[in-house]
């Protein structure tokens, strides 16, 4: 009898241990892992869940005139007497997991080119339809067609303000910020294939102007540049007959000139739009004055490039200046002693110089230094001979390399990879 007692007794301490540890849990006086099924609690389980805080590099201070775009901003420009050239570019990366077409890319841009960027074709106005595979896959590229001289919305490139709202033949994109929509078919741009893409860009986030100065003047800048990073794009891709549902990553960039920067001012470019697989995005834009047959190193004082890093999808940024773009590899010659690029080293830290005190004064003694190698694994190909002497190089790019840096909670460094979009030109004269 004692001993049936005892088993009782321990049954009921233990029942009243269990009940008591319950409710004490359930009003938060305790903390216990499982409950009595053995399952993680749903509070624990959010705790564990969450990933460990990631180290961001500093953030540029960007005065607020730098951030900020009007309707009129994004609509015409080359209809001013001072403006000759104006493009609209819309690129993006389908990183998504559920994209149809995971990790390729596109490139659209509708271009009015000034009258002697291709001499002799009498077809200034150009439009970039392309698409890349992971694969190797790719489909479209680019074609220019007329302009009759002197006047304006006359050739095939028509547009009109305010906003985003232009058209090339059966392609055509409109919106104001923050939404945009982008229909582009390659028509016999690629005759082995029939390519039809529609595009929603969404942001969150204001541009950034990389080229002018715009504090008071705006639109009215003979010369600038603003672009949109890390947009939301969802759409549709459409390969001979077959439609593909796809959503990732992209940006949007705007940009015009005037008649006097000539084809022999800039004689090449090198372009990159870059999505991370961490999320993050890099802008890196490298303009040569020197013709590419004497060199094709970066000049020390080069006012028209620039690099753009952000962690936010555009709501910070961090803006290098002392960029070094290095070609490590190069194409078959184009024109003679003109190569297109393949493969690239970069470099970037922070400008020392006073110009780039205000947007660089939050970077100094950080140490932040970008290293890494670009490589165009996917490309397509436009060259205008003889009077032009004009070749432009649109692909799928990969980068692989280091971000690092220092701030009052250490040393950092990160290994960066992604993929993006590159975009190359280069001039004979």
């Amino acid at each position: 009898m004692k001993i049936h007692l005892k088993k009782i007794d321990a049954i009921i301490v233990v029942a009243l241990i269990v009940v008591s540890g319950l409710f004490l849990a359930r009003a938060g006086y305790v903390s216990l892992p499982f409950f009595e099924d053995g399952t993680v609690s749903e509070e624990d389980e959010n705790v564990t869940s969450q990933p460990p805080d990631i180290p961001t590099p500093p953030n540029s201070f960007i005065p607020s005139f730098r951030r900020d775009v009007s309707p009129d901003d994004e609509g015409v420009h080359y209809d001013k007497i001072r403006i000759s050239r104006e493009w609209w570019y819309f690129g993006a990366v389908f990183n998504d997991e559920d994209s149809e077409l995971k990790d390729w890319s596109v490139s659209i841009s509708f271009n009015h080119m000034a009258q002697g960027d291709l001499l002799g074709t009498l077809k200034p106005d150009l439009l970039l339809v392309s698409l890349f595979g992971e694969d190797g896959e790719k489909f479209g590229g680019m074609k220019n067609e007329k302009r009759y001289l002197g006047i304006l919305n006359t050739g095939t490139l028509i547009g009109s303000s305010p906003g985003v709202n232009i058209e090339f033949e059966d392609s055509w994109a409109e919106g104001e910020y923050p939404n945009w929509h982008v229909h582009a078919e390659d028509n016999d741009i690629d005759n082995e294939h029939e390519i039809i893409i529609d595009l929603d860009y969404t942001t969150t986030s204001l541009p950034v102007w990389t080229i002018g100065t715009r504090a008071f003047d705006k639109s009215k800048s003979t010369i600038a540049n603003y672009l949109f990073t890390g947009c939301e794009i969802s759409g549709t891709i459409e390969i001979d007959g077959e439609i593909f549902l796809v959503n990732g990553t992209g940006h949007h960039e705007h940009s015009w000139s005037p008649q006097s920067v000539t084809k022999g001012q800039i004689n090449g470019w090198d372009w990159f739009h870059i999505t991370l697989d961490n999320g993050w995005n890099i802008y890196e834009s490298n303009f040569y004055p020197t013709p590419q047959f004497l060199s094709s190193k970066t000049p020390i004082i080069n006012p028209f490039g620039t690099l753009l890093i952000t962690t936010d999808n555009g709501e910070t940024l961090t803006e290098l200046k002392n960029v070094d773009l290095k070609i490590t590899r190069e194409d078959a010659k184009i024109f003679p002693f003109v190569k297109m690029p393949i493969d690239f080293d970069i470099k970037a830290k922070p400008s020392l110089k006073t110009i780039h005190v205000v947007s660089q004064s939050l970077l100094y003694g950080t140490n932040l230094k970008l290293d890494a190698e670009i490589k165009v694994k996917n490309s397509l190909n436009k060259i205008w001979k003889f009077p032009t002497y004009v070749g432009m190089k649109v692909g799928l790019c990969e980068i692989e390399g280091t971000l690092s840096w220092s701030d009052e909670e250490g040393e950092h460094q990160m290994d960066i990879s992604g993929i993006g979009n590159s975009w190359s030109m280069r001039a004979l004269l």
